[in-house]
Protein backbone atom coordinates (compact mmCIF):
# COMPACT_ATOMS: atom_id res chain seq x y z
CA UNK A 1 0.00 0.00 0.00
CA UNK A 2 2.95 2.46 0.66
CA UNK A 3 4.09 1.88 -2.72
CA UNK A 4 0.61 2.58 -4.49
CA UNK A 5 0.31 6.05 -1.96
CA UNK A 6 3.53 7.31 -3.52
CA UNK A 7 2.12 7.44 -6.67
CA UNK A 8 -1.50 8.31 -6.31
CA UNK A 9 -3.11 11.02 -4.43
CA UNK A 10 -5.31 9.81 -1.38
CA UNK A 11 -7.37 12.93 -1.37
CA UNK A 12 -8.57 12.14 -4.81
CA UNK A 13 -9.26 8.63 -4.06
CA UNK A 14 -11.75 9.96 -0.83
CA UNK A 15 -13.67 12.76 -3.07
CA UNK A 16 -13.99 10.18 -6.15
CA UNK A 17 -15.46 7.89 -4.10
CA UNK A 18 -17.89 10.41 -2.72
CA UNK A 19 -18.69 11.87 -6.13
CA UNK A 20 -19.17 8.41 -7.66
CA UNK A 21 -20.59 7.03 -4.70
CA UNK A 22 -18.28 3.99 -4.55
CA UNK A 23 -16.03 2.71 -2.11
CA UNK A 24 -12.36 4.01 -2.09
CA UNK A 25 -11.09 0.44 -2.36
CA UNK A 26 -12.92 0.39 -5.26
CA UNK A 27 -11.16 3.19 -6.77
CA UNK A 28 -8.06 2.44 -6.03
CA UNK A 29 -8.51 -1.28 -7.37
CA UNK A 30 -9.40 0.77 -10.66
CA UNK A 31 -6.33 2.67 -10.26
CA UNK A 32 -4.25 -0.64 -9.62
CA UNK A 33 -5.76 -2.39 -13.13
CA UNK A 34 -5.77 1.22 -14.82
CA UNK A 35 -9.24 0.97 -15.76
CA UNK A 36 -9.03 4.28 -14.21
CA UNK A 37 -5.79 6.42 -15.66
CA UNK A 38 -3.96 8.44 -14.24
CA UNK A 39 -2.97 11.79 -16.92
CA UNK A 40 -0.41 14.31 -15.49
CA UNK A 41 1.20 15.11 -18.67
CA UNK A 42 -1.45 18.17 -19.63
CA UNK A 43 -3.21 20.89 -17.01
CA UNK A 44 -5.49 19.94 -15.07
CA UNK A 45 -4.03 17.00 -13.95
CA UNK A 46 -6.81 14.05 -14.44
CA UNK A 47 -8.15 10.74 -14.35
CA UNK A 48 -10.43 8.95 -17.44
CA UNK A 49 -12.20 5.89 -17.33
CA UNK A 50 -11.08 3.76 -20.25
CA UNK A 51 -13.28 1.24 -19.52
CA UNK A 52 -16.96 1.37 -18.42
CA UNK A 53 -17.44 -0.42 -14.91
CA UNK A 54 -20.68 0.20 -12.72
CA UNK A 55 -22.51 2.09 -14.79
CA UNK A 56 -19.64 4.56 -15.25
CA UNK A 57 -19.79 5.49 -19.23
CA UNK A 58 -16.45 4.93 -21.09
CA UNK A 59 -14.48 7.98 -21.56
CA UNK A 60 -15.47 9.54 -18.69
CA UNK A 61 -13.32 12.18 -17.65
CA UNK A 62 -12.32 13.18 -13.91
CA UNK A 63 -10.76 16.41 -13.49
CA UNK A 64 -8.39 16.52 -9.92
CA UNK A 65 -8.82 19.84 -9.23
CA UNK A 66 -7.15 21.33 -5.65
CA UNK A 67 -9.97 20.61 -3.28
CA UNK A 68 -12.62 19.15 -5.56
CA UNK A 69 -13.45 16.70 -8.74
CA UNK A 70 -15.06 17.69 -11.98
CA UNK A 71 -16.60 15.00 -13.68
CA UNK A 72 -17.57 14.54 -17.24
CA UNK A 73 -19.33 11.92 -18.40
CA UNK A 74 -18.61 9.96 -21.10
CA UNK A 75 -20.85 10.23 -24.30
CA UNK A 76 -23.33 6.96 -24.32
CA UNK A 77 -23.10 4.47 -27.15
CA UNK A 78 -25.36 4.97 -30.05
CA UNK A 79 -26.94 1.70 -31.29
CA UNK A 80 -27.46 0.78 -34.35
CA UNK A 81 -30.51 0.46 -36.46
CA UNK A 82 -29.88 -3.01 -39.13
CA UNK A 83 -33.22 -2.74 -40.08
CA UNK A 84 -35.33 0.64 -39.99
CA UNK A 85 -38.63 -0.03 -40.38
CA UNK A 86 -39.60 -2.49 -37.18
CA UNK A 87 -36.55 -1.12 -35.25
CA UNK A 88 -37.79 2.12 -35.46
CA UNK A 89 -41.37 1.09 -35.22
CA UNK A 90 -40.28 -0.72 -31.26
CA UNK A 91 -38.01 1.89 -30.06
CA UNK A 92 -40.10 4.98 -30.88
CA UNK A 93 -43.45 3.02 -29.87
CA UNK A 94 -45.99 5.63 -28.70
CA UNK A 95 -43.99 8.77 -29.39
CA UNK A 96 -46.06 11.65 -31.49
CA UNK A 97 -42.75 12.72 -33.49
CA UNK A 98 -39.25 11.50 -33.79
CA UNK A 99 -36.24 13.95 -34.88
CA UNK A 100 -33.88 13.09 -37.36
CA UNK A 101 -30.49 14.53 -38.35
CA UNK A 102 -27.18 14.12 -40.05
CA UNK A 103 -24.50 11.61 -38.70
CA UNK A 104 -21.18 13.76 -39.55
CA UNK A 105 -18.53 12.22 -40.37
CA UNK A 106 -15.63 12.87 -38.20
CA UNK A 107 -14.78 12.40 -34.14
CA UNK A 108 -16.44 12.37 -31.78
CA UNK A 109 -16.07 15.63 -28.98
CA UNK A 110 -16.83 16.73 -25.98
CA UNK A 111 -16.23 20.34 -25.20
CA UNK A 112 -16.33 21.74 -21.62
CA UNK A 113 -15.21 24.50 -19.47
CA UNK A 114 -13.01 23.14 -16.19
CA UNK A 115 -11.48 26.29 -14.02
CA UNK A 116 -11.16 29.09 -16.43
CA UNK A 117 -10.68 26.91 -19.93
CA UNK A 118 -12.51 25.61 -22.63
CA UNK A 119 -11.39 22.03 -23.19
CA UNK A 120 -11.88 18.95 -25.48
CA UNK A 121 -12.31 15.57 -24.71
CA UNK A 122 -12.16 12.76 -27.01
CA UNK A 123 -14.63 9.79 -27.16
CA UNK A 124 -11.71 8.15 -24.96
CA UNK A 125 -12.05 10.76 -22.27
CA UNK A 126 -8.37 12.28 -23.33
CA UNK A 127 -7.75 15.76 -23.54
CA UNK A 128 -6.81 16.56 -26.99
CA UNK A 129 -4.29 19.23 -27.29
CA UNK A 130 -5.36 20.25 -31.07
CA UNK A 131 -9.07 19.82 -30.70
CA UNK A 132 -8.96 22.17 -27.57
CA UNK A 133 -7.33 24.92 -29.44
CA UNK A 134 -9.77 24.65 -32.49
CA UNK A 135 -12.71 24.84 -30.23
CA UNK A 136 -11.04 27.48 -28.01
CA UNK A 137 -11.27 29.56 -31.36
CA UNK A 138 -14.09 28.43 -32.56
CA UNK A 139 -16.83 28.29 -29.60
CA UNK A 140 -14.64 30.55 -27.46
CA UNK A 141 -15.71 31.45 -23.68
CA UNK A 142 -19.22 32.79 -24.13
CA UNK A 143 -21.34 30.35 -24.45
CA UNK A 144 -19.39 28.35 -20.63
CA UNK A 145 -19.25 31.61 -19.09
CA UNK A 146 -23.61 31.05 -18.76
CA UNK A 147 -23.93 27.49 -18.61
CA UNK A 148 -20.64 26.22 -16.97
CA UNK A 149 -22.30 22.99 -16.55
CA UNK A 150 -23.03 21.73 -20.08
CA UNK A 151 -21.09 19.89 -22.54
CA UNK A 152 -20.98 20.22 -26.14
CA UNK A 153 -20.88 17.07 -27.61
CA UNK A 154 -20.28 17.01 -31.51
CA UNK A 155 -18.70 16.13 -34.54
CA UNK A 156 -15.11 17.80 -35.50
CA UNK A 157 -15.04 17.42 -39.43
CA UNK A 158 -12.89 18.14 -42.39
CA UNK A 159 -9.46 17.92 -44.31
CA UNK A 160 -7.57 18.99 -41.48
CA UNK A 161 -8.88 16.04 -38.66
CA UNK A 162 -5.64 13.93 -37.68
CA UNK A 163 -7.87 10.98 -36.28
CA UNK A 164 -10.30 10.33 -39.58
CA UNK A 165 -9.48 13.07 -42.62
CA UNK A 166 -12.56 13.43 -44.56
CA UNK A 167 -12.97 16.21 -47.74
CA UNK A 168 -16.27 15.69 -47.70
CA UNK A 169 -17.93 18.55 -46.70
CA UNK A 170 -17.05 21.93 -49.27
CA UNK A 171 -18.36 24.56 -46.74
CA UNK A 172 -15.07 23.18 -44.38
CA UNK A 173 -11.76 24.46 -45.17
CA UNK A 174 -9.93 23.34 -43.10
CA UNK A 175 -11.91 22.13 -39.44
CA UNK A 176 -14.88 22.58 -37.80
CA UNK A 177 -17.02 21.68 -35.22
CA UNK A 178 -20.89 20.38 -35.41
CA UNK A 179 -22.66 20.26 -32.33
CA UNK A 180 -25.27 17.12 -31.68
CA UNK A 181 -26.00 17.21 -28.78
CA UNK A 182 -25.73 19.88 -25.24
CA UNK A 183 -24.89 17.33 -22.24
CA UNK A 184 -25.08 18.03 -17.95
CA UNK A 185 -21.57 18.27 -16.99
CA UNK A 186 -21.61 15.33 -13.88
CA UNK A 187 -25.05 13.10 -14.86
CA UNK A 188 -24.79 13.18 -18.77
CA UNK A 189 -28.40 14.04 -19.03
CA UNK A 190 -29.06 15.30 -22.56
CA UNK A 191 -31.59 18.53 -22.80
CA UNK A 192 -33.97 18.73 -25.48
CA UNK A 193 -33.24 19.48 -29.18
CA UNK A 194 -35.68 22.44 -29.13
CA UNK A 195 -33.19 23.35 -26.45
CA UNK A 196 -30.07 22.80 -28.01
CA UNK A 197 -30.79 24.24 -30.94
CA UNK A 198 -32.03 27.51 -29.18
CA UNK A 199 -28.51 27.92 -27.70
CA UNK A 200 -26.68 27.00 -30.14
CA UNK A 201 -28.48 29.41 -31.79
CA UNK A 202 -27.79 32.24 -29.60
CA UNK A 203 -24.28 31.59 -29.39
CA UNK A 204 -23.62 31.21 -32.43
CA UNK A 205 -22.52 27.90 -32.77
CA UNK A 206 -22.67 25.47 -35.43
CA UNK A 207 -25.01 22.47 -35.23
CA UNK A 208 -26.04 19.42 -37.14
CA UNK A 209 -28.94 19.39 -40.00
CA UNK A 210 -31.74 19.00 -38.56
CA UNK A 211 -33.77 17.30 -41.45
CA UNK A 212 -37.54 17.45 -39.23
CA UNK A 213 -39.58 16.21 -37.02
CA UNK A 214 -42.21 13.32 -38.37
CA UNK A 215 -44.53 10.80 -37.06
CA UNK A 216 -42.71 7.34 -36.17
CA UNK A 217 -44.98 5.40 -39.16
CA UNK A 218 -42.88 7.85 -41.70
CA UNK A 219 -39.67 8.18 -40.31
CA UNK A 220 -38.41 4.77 -42.18
CA UNK A 221 -39.44 5.89 -45.56
CA UNK A 222 -38.21 9.43 -45.46
CA UNK A 223 -35.00 7.97 -43.75
CA UNK A 224 -34.57 5.50 -46.35
CA UNK A 225 -35.05 8.32 -49.29
CA UNK A 226 -32.44 10.65 -46.94
CA UNK A 227 -29.63 7.89 -46.98
CA UNK A 228 -29.67 7.75 -50.77
CA UNK A 229 -29.23 10.94 -50.85
CA UNK A 230 -26.87 11.88 -48.28
CA UNK A 231 -25.03 8.54 -49.60
CA UNK A 232 -24.50 9.84 -53.73
CA UNK A 233 -23.04 13.12 -51.74
CA UNK A 234 -20.14 10.81 -50.05
CA UNK A 235 -21.74 11.54 -46.41
CA UNK A 236 -21.96 9.31 -43.60
CA UNK A 237 -25.90 9.09 -42.67
CA UNK A 238 -28.43 9.87 -40.18
CA UNK A 239 -29.15 9.55 -36.28
CA UNK A 240 -32.77 9.15 -35.35
CA UNK A 241 -33.89 10.80 -31.84
CA UNK A 242 -36.86 11.51 -29.44
CA UNK A 243 -37.18 15.15 -29.63
CA UNK A 244 -37.35 15.27 -25.76
CA UNK A 245 -34.12 13.14 -25.35
CA UNK A 246 -35.83 10.87 -22.66
CA UNK A 247 -35.11 7.71 -25.01
CA UNK A 248 -31.71 6.77 -26.43
CA UNK A 249 -30.93 7.28 -30.32
CA UNK A 250 -30.69 5.30 -32.91
CA UNK A 251 -27.87 5.53 -36.00
CA UNK A 252 -28.52 4.10 -39.76
CA UNK A 253 -25.47 4.78 -42.26
CA UNK A 254 -24.92 5.18 -46.32
CA UNK A 255 -23.82 2.45 -48.08
CA UNK A 256 -20.97 4.35 -49.61
CA UNK A 257 -19.68 5.56 -46.22
CA UNK A 258 -19.56 1.70 -45.18
CA UNK A 259 -17.29 1.08 -48.57
CA UNK A 260 -15.23 4.18 -47.87
CA UNK A 261 -14.19 3.30 -44.40
CA UNK A 262 -13.08 -0.17 -45.55
CA UNK A 263 -11.28 1.30 -48.47
CA UNK A 264 -9.29 3.50 -45.46
CA UNK A 265 -8.98 0.38 -43.46
CA UNK A 266 -7.93 -2.05 -45.66
CA UNK A 267 -4.72 0.40 -46.33
CA UNK A 268 -3.88 -0.81 -43.21
CA UNK A 269 -5.40 -4.17 -43.29
CA UNK A 270 -3.07 -5.92 -39.70
CA UNK A 271 -3.93 -3.17 -38.01
CA UNK A 272 -7.63 -2.80 -37.50
CA UNK A 273 -9.52 -5.55 -35.94
CA UNK A 274 -11.61 -7.68 -37.74
CA UNK A 275 -14.27 -6.78 -35.98
CA UNK A 276 -14.10 -3.46 -38.52
CA UNK A 277 -14.66 -5.61 -41.39
CA UNK A 278 -17.08 -8.40 -40.34
CA UNK A 279 -20.02 -5.30 -38.85
CA UNK A 280 -19.72 -3.59 -41.97
CA UNK A 281 -20.13 -6.12 -44.20
CA UNK A 282 -23.43 -7.47 -42.36
CA UNK A 283 -24.36 -3.51 -42.73
CA UNK A 284 -24.63 -4.01 -46.16
CA UNK A 285 -26.12 -7.35 -46.12
CA UNK A 286 -29.43 -6.34 -43.87
CA UNK A 287 -29.65 -2.46 -46.08
CA UNK A 288 -29.50 -4.37 -49.45
CA UNK A 289 -32.68 -7.05 -48.02
CA UNK A 290 -34.40 -4.27 -46.54
CA UNK A 291 -34.08 -2.12 -49.63
CA UNK A 292 -35.16 -5.64 -51.93
CA UNK A 293 -32.82 -4.96 -53.84
CA UNK A 294 -32.77 -7.09 -58.16
CA UNK A 295 -29.73 -8.57 -59.33
CA UNK A 296 -28.14 -5.82 -60.97
CA UNK A 297 -28.63 -3.59 -57.80
CA UNK A 298 -27.23 -6.55 -55.25
CA UNK A 299 -24.16 -7.05 -58.25
CA UNK A 300 -23.24 -3.71 -58.53
CA UNK A 301 -23.42 -3.52 -54.24
CA UNK A 302 -21.07 -6.82 -54.26
CA UNK A 303 -18.79 -4.86 -56.54
CA UNK A 304 -18.72 -1.68 -54.32
CA UNK A 305 -18.10 -4.22 -51.64
CA UNK A 306 -15.03 -5.83 -52.71
CA UNK A 307 -13.34 -3.41 -54.74
CA UNK A 308 -13.29 -1.18 -50.95
CA UNK A 309 -11.38 -4.17 -49.66
CA UNK A 310 -9.16 -5.57 -52.43
CA UNK A 311 -7.94 -2.69 -54.16
CA UNK A 312 -6.13 -0.59 -51.41
CA UNK A 313 -5.19 -3.94 -49.69
CA UNK A 314 -3.37 -4.79 -53.22
CA UNK A 315 -1.60 -1.04 -53.10
CA UNK A 316 -0.23 -1.69 -49.58
CA UNK A 317 1.22 -4.94 -50.80
CA UNK A 318 2.80 -3.66 -53.78
CA UNK A 319 3.98 -0.46 -52.19
CA UNK A 320 5.84 -2.64 -49.45
CA UNK A 321 7.30 -4.77 -52.35
CA UNK A 322 8.97 -1.69 -53.51
CA UNK A 323 9.92 -1.08 -50.19
CA UNK A 324 7.76 1.92 -49.13
CA UNK A 325 6.70 2.91 -45.97
CA UNK A 326 3.05 2.18 -45.13
CA UNK A 327 1.67 5.06 -42.82
CA UNK A 328 -1.52 7.17 -42.76
CA UNK A 329 -0.80 10.71 -43.97
CA UNK A 330 -3.19 13.70 -42.15
CA UNK A 331 -1.98 16.88 -41.55
CA UNK A 332 -3.14 19.24 -38.83
CA UNK A 333 -3.32 23.52 -38.63
CA UNK A 334 -2.28 24.89 -35.67
CA UNK A 335 -2.39 28.65 -34.25
CA UNK A 336 0.67 28.32 -31.51
CA UNK A 337 3.27 25.64 -32.52
CA UNK A 338 3.41 24.47 -28.91
CA UNK A 339 0.24 22.96 -29.76
CA UNK A 340 1.38 20.97 -32.25
CA UNK A 341 4.59 19.61 -29.65
CA UNK A 342 1.50 18.77 -27.36
CA UNK A 343 -0.50 17.06 -30.13
CA UNK A 344 2.82 15.04 -31.02
CA UNK A 345 2.79 14.02 -27.18
CA UNK A 346 -1.06 13.12 -27.07
CA UNK A 347 -0.35 10.55 -29.88
CA UNK A 348 2.34 9.04 -27.91
CA UNK A 349 -0.62 8.65 -25.12
CA UNK A 350 -2.25 6.79 -27.73
CA UNK A 351 0.11 4.40 -28.61
CA UNK A 352 0.76 5.69 -31.99
CA UNK A 353 3.98 5.90 -33.31
CA UNK A 354 4.02 9.43 -35.67
CA UNK A 355 6.75 11.44 -37.75
CA UNK A 356 5.74 15.12 -37.54
CA UNK A 357 7.06 16.89 -40.78
CA UNK A 358 8.51 20.52 -40.02
CA UNK A 359 6.31 23.20 -40.07
CA UNK A 360 5.18 26.23 -42.71
CA UNK A 361 3.59 29.05 -42.05
CA UNK A 362 0.76 29.39 -44.52
CA UNK A 363 -1.95 32.48 -43.77
CA UNK A 364 -1.07 32.93 -40.19
CA UNK A 365 -0.82 29.33 -38.80
CA UNK A 366 1.39 26.68 -38.91
CA UNK A 367 0.87 23.43 -41.43
CA UNK A 368 2.04 20.14 -40.16
CA UNK A 369 2.02 17.21 -41.94
CA UNK A 370 2.17 13.91 -39.98
CA UNK A 371 2.94 10.55 -40.97
CA UNK A 372 1.34 7.77 -38.69
CA UNK A 373 3.38 4.66 -38.93
CA UNK A 374 0.89 1.61 -39.32
CA UNK A 375 3.75 -1.22 -37.92
CA UNK A 376 1.79 -3.95 -38.23
CA UNK A 377 0.76 -3.91 -41.37
CA UNK A 378 4.46 -3.23 -42.29
CA UNK A 379 5.65 -5.75 -40.41
CA UNK A 380 2.99 -8.51 -41.25
CA UNK A 381 3.52 -7.49 -45.09
CA UNK A 382 7.24 -7.96 -45.13
CA UNK A 383 7.28 -11.33 -43.59
CA UNK A 384 4.33 -12.77 -45.94
CA UNK A 385 6.02 -11.53 -48.67
CA UNK A 386 9.20 -13.15 -47.38
CA UNK A 387 7.81 -16.36 -47.11
CA UNK A 388 5.93 -16.90 -44.06
CA UNK A 389 2.89 -18.43 -43.08
CA UNK A 390 -0.61 -16.91 -42.36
Amino acid sequence: MKRFQEHFDEEFIRIASKALGMPESKITGMIKRRVLQRISRFLPEYYRFEKGISGVEPGTTLFNLVSDIEIVKGFPKIHRAMVLEPTIQAHFKGLPLVAIEEKMNGYNVRVVKIQDQVLALTRGGLVCPYTTEKATERIGLEFFRDHPDLVLCGEMVGPDNPYVPKDIYPEVESIAFYVFDIREKDTGRPITLEKKNELCERYGIKTVRHFGNYPVDAVARIVADLIRELGAAGHEGVVIKDPEMNLPALKYTCSESTNSDLQYAFQFYNDYGRDFFFSRVVREGFQSVEWDEDGDALHERSCRLGESILKPMVETIRKRKRGERITENVRIRVSNIKTAQQFEEHLRILGIDAQFGEPLYVDGEYLVEIKKLNQSTNDRTDALLNGQFW
